[in-house]
C-alpha cells in the first residue's frame, strides 16, 4: 500500500487498483470514480424505496433494466481495453470479486454460439434479498451480466435462472442466450401495459357512470304526472333518439292503465328546438298507442318550429286536439268530462 501523507492511499487487489483521496472525498476503482454502500442497510433501503414507490412488478423491471444498462457500460470498458471473449471470462471473476459482488464462475462463454453460463455465490444481491425477506432471486445481477454479454456479442441477450441460492441451491446459476429484443424494451412494454390497464379502468368507470346516468335520466326524464283524476301529463324534454323514444313509449303505455287515464296530455314545450323526424314519428306512435288502450291524446306547447315539422311530415298529429299551453289542454280535458275548475 502506498500512502501520500494521510489523505491519499492506494492498494492493488488481484490486479485491480483502488485509490482513496480523503481530502477530496474521492474513491476510485480501477481508474474510475466509485462510491461504497453498506449492502444490508443502505442498499437495502435504496431497493426497498424503489419497490415502495414503483410497486413490486415495476421495480423488478426497473432494476433489471438498470443492471442491464450498467452491464453495457462494462462491456464498453472491456472493448476499450481490447479484451477478447476468452480474456473477459478470465478477468470477470476477479474483477467482480474485488468489488464485493460475490464469488463468480464463468463455466461457459461461447462467442460462436452466443451462449453463456455464469454461477455466482454469496452475491451482494443475494445477501440483500435475504435481509429483505425475499423468496425469489433478484434480477439486477443477471440483468447486469445480460448487458455485458449483449455488448460483447453485439446482439440482444436474455437469461433464465437455473439455480437460486435463496431457494437453497449452493449458488445462483444463470444461462444466457440470444433474444429478439433488449431488456430496455421491457420498461416501455410495462409502461404501455400499465397505461392500457389504467385506460381500461377509466373506461370501466365511465361505462358504469354512464349507465348510472342513463338510469337517472330514465327516472327523471319525461315523468308521468297524474295532475287530476283521469288526466295524466307527460312533459317531453330535450332531444329524443330511437332508444329514448322507445323507452318512453313503453313506460307511458305501461303506466296509463295504472292511473286509469282517459286523457294523455303531451307537453311539447321542453322539446329541443330542432325537431327531428324521429321525434315527430315517436309522438305519433305514442299517441296511437294510447288511443288503442282507450286514452285520448292532447298535444300542448307546440312551437312554430314544431308546427312546421308536423306540417311537412307524413304524420297525422294534426288529427289530435292541439293547444298552445298546458292550462288550455287540461281545461279542454275537463270540459270533455263535463267538469271545470272552480
Amino acid at each position: 500500500m502506498k500512502q501520500d501523507h494521510v489523505t491519499k492511499s492506494q492498494i492493488d487487489v488481484g490486479g485491480i487498483d483502488f485509490q482513496w483521496d480523503t481530502e477530496k472525498g474521492i474513491f476510485s476503482y480501477s481508474g474510475g470514480e466509485a462510491v461504497l454502500f453498506w449492502i444490508t442497510s443502505a442498499m437495502k433501503v435504496f431497493f426497498d424505496t424503489i419497490e415502495e414507490v414503483s410497486g413490486e412488478e415495476a421495480a423488478e423491471v426497473v432494476l433489471e433494466a438498470a443492471g442491464f444498462r450498467q452491464g453495457l457500460v462494462v462491456s464498453d470498458y472491456f472493448k476499450q481495453i481490447k479484451l477478447t471473449i476468452e480474456q473477459v471470462a478470465e478477468v470477470l471473476p476477479i474483477t467482480y470479486a474485488s468489488a464485493g459482488w460475490g464469488q463468480i464462475t464463468v463455466s461457459r462463454l461461447c462467442e460462436e454460439e452466443q451462449l453463456a453460463t455464469i454461477q455466482i455465490k454469496n452475491s451482494w444481491e443475494y445477501r440483500m434479498n435475504v435481509e429483505q425477506g425475499k423468496t425469489e432471486s433478484g434480477c439486477f445481477i443477471p440483468g447486469h451480466f445480460a448487458g455485458i454479454l449483449s455488448g460483447l456479442f453485439d446482439r440482444h441477450m436474455a437469461y433464465r435462472i437455473i439455480k437460486s441460492e435463496i431457494k437453497g441451491d449452493e449458488a445462483c446459476e444463470f444461462e444466457f442466450f440470444p433474444a429478439e429484443h433488449s431488456m430496455d424494451q421491457n420498461i416501455h412494454t410495462l409502461a404501455r401495459r400499465k397505461e392500457a390497464e389504467e385506460i381500461q379502468k377509466l373506461e370501466t368507470v365511465v361505462e358504469e357512470r354512464t349507465k348510472e346516468l342513463n338510469e337517472l335520466v330514465k327516472e327523471i326524464s319525461s315523468p308521468i304526472i297524474p295532475v287530476l283524476e283521469d288526466i295524466v301529463v307527460v312533459p317531453l324534454l330535450g332531444k329524443y333518439d330511437e332508444a329514448r323514444s322507445q323507452e318512453l313509449i313503453e313506460k307511458t303505455l305501461t303506466n296509463l292503465p295504472k292511473h286509469k287515464a282517459q286523457y294523455l296530455v303531451l307537453d311539447l314545450t321542453g322539446l329541443d328546438a330542432e325537431v327531428s323526424e324521429i321525434t315527430v314519428d315517436f309522438i305519433g306512435k305514442l299517441s296511437a298507442g294510447a288511443s288503442l288502450i282507450g286514452t285520448e291524446t292532447i298535444l300542448v306547447g307546440i312551437s312554430p318550429e314544431m308546427g312546421i315539422a308536423i306540417a311537412s311530415s307524413d304524420s297525422n298529429l294534426s288529427s289530435f286536439n292541439c293547444f298552445r299551453s298546458l292550462q288550455h289542454g287540461i281545461l279542454f280535458a275537463l270540459s270533455q268530462q263535463g267538469r271545470q275548475i272552480i
